[in-house]
């Protein structure tokens, strides 16, 4: 039996009609460049983030590049980050000027540990950037007494979280993106809101952070031909808005079959692996389904294992950044994150995709037990 990670046909086959019927519209209207599906999609998505601006982008990695920007990163500010996510978070903050400064994550969310935040800060310190990884919020009511308290920006990398959920006490849920100074998001096909290329946006309750981002991903221009700022080419097309739009209907729909699915994983797996927890104040996403072994080499004869057996897997992240040949320069060495490089060693996400049935499931949980 052959399990993709991520099976796109059979999502959009779902949807076919509306999605069709929407690309359709723009090829006949051919505005393909800030079309008025573009508005509508922003609109829609600051109404279901519950803030007041988005602004949509070429991809995540430019969200990242521009919210920074935005908020008014310069040459030599640092901003705090983790090790463990993809490198996107780390290189924009290089390209705004700013420099990354890693902080090791907890073990229980994946997530930066706050109390490793404060001892990162400095003078020079002006953002915190929370990962929410495989789409589980960071522990953003510490993250945000941190910020504060120590007059700080929080811009939050959602590029894996959409969808997901956090709730301080007493309070309502919030989804992620909505609780920083900015959030920054991916719609790389395979996300949970996955368009059909290359796509990205900015939420803020910022007018300003709004203003500067509108100008930034079209050459800093506030109006044609008269530029404000050095800016990029960086626009959401009008077909990958359209196409968002339908699929926006859908995801909450999306997000509980997900869970439903990680909770069959969860049920399977407890006894042989160590399985996602979701706190109580979380509601989580699952962009992906990540499990740990007890070392690193289980992990690899798993992966193996699978791989030999048709069942696509992966490892978010193999190598840790702090460990890249790109950051040499920081003298960073193995072992100055000790949670982040139990992760890198000793995890492997699966299969993970709303319509991903039992047997499915059951072909992939018997063939971990069967290698284990």
């Amino acid at each position: 039996m052959k399990i993709q990670m991520v099976d796109l046909k059979v999502s959009y086959n779902s949807i076919r009609s509306e999605v069709d019927a929407a690309v359709k519209k723009v090829l006949e209207n051919a505005n393909f460049i800030l079309g008025e599906e573009v508005q509508k999609f922003e609109s829609e998505f600051a109404a279901y983030c519950g803030v007041k601006y988005a602004v949509g982008v070429a991809n995540g990695t430019d969200a990242l590049k521009i919210a920074l920007v935005s908020s008014g990163i310069r040459q030599g500010d640092e901003v705090i980050t983790v090790p463990l996510t993809f490198i996107a978070t780390s290189e924009t903050i290089v390209q705004s000027g700013g420099i990354p400064v890693f902080a090791d994550i907890d073990m229980n969310s994946y997530t930066i540990d706050p109390s490793e935040i404060e001892r990162k800060i400095t003078k020079r310190t002006r953002v915190i950037l929370p990962v929410h990884l495989y789409g589980h919020p960071a522990r953003m009511d510490e993250i945000m007494k941190i910020a504060e308290k120590n007059n700080l920006k929080v811009i939050e990398d959602c590029a894996q979280s959409f969808s997901s959920k956090y709730r301080s006490a007493g309070e309502k849920w919030k989804v992620t993106g909505s609780i920083g100074s900015a959030g920054c998001f991916s719609f790389f096909p395979a996300k949970n809101l996955g368009c059909f290329g290359d796509g990205g946006i900015i939420t803020t309750n910022s007018k300003e952070i709004c203003e500067n981002a509108k100008m930034l991903r079209n050459h800093g221009q506030k109006n044609k031909y008269f530029t404000e700022m050095h800016g990029y080419n960086s626009r959401l097309d009008t077909i990958q808005a359209a196409v968002l739009s339908v699929k926006l209907k859908y995801i909450d729909k999306w997000t509980k079959m997900r869970n439903i699915v990680a909770k069959k994983y969860n049920d399977a797996l407890k006894n042989v692996a160590v399985v996602p927890s979701v706190a109580e104040n979380c509601q989580h996403s699952f962009n992906y389904y990540t499990i740990l072994f007890k070392n690193k080499g289980i992990r690899d004869n798993v992966r193996k294992h699978l791989t030999d057996n048709g069942i696509a897997c992966q490892i978010y992240y193999p190598i840790l950044l702090h460990l890249q040949k790109v950051y040499e320069y920081m003298d960073h060495k193995k072992g100055d994150f000790p949670n982040s490089e139990i992760v890198q060693d000793e995890s492997l996400s699966l299969p993970m995709y709303p319509e991903l049935d039992d047997e499915k499931i059951n072909y992939i949980v018997s063939k971990i037990k069967e290698i284990l």
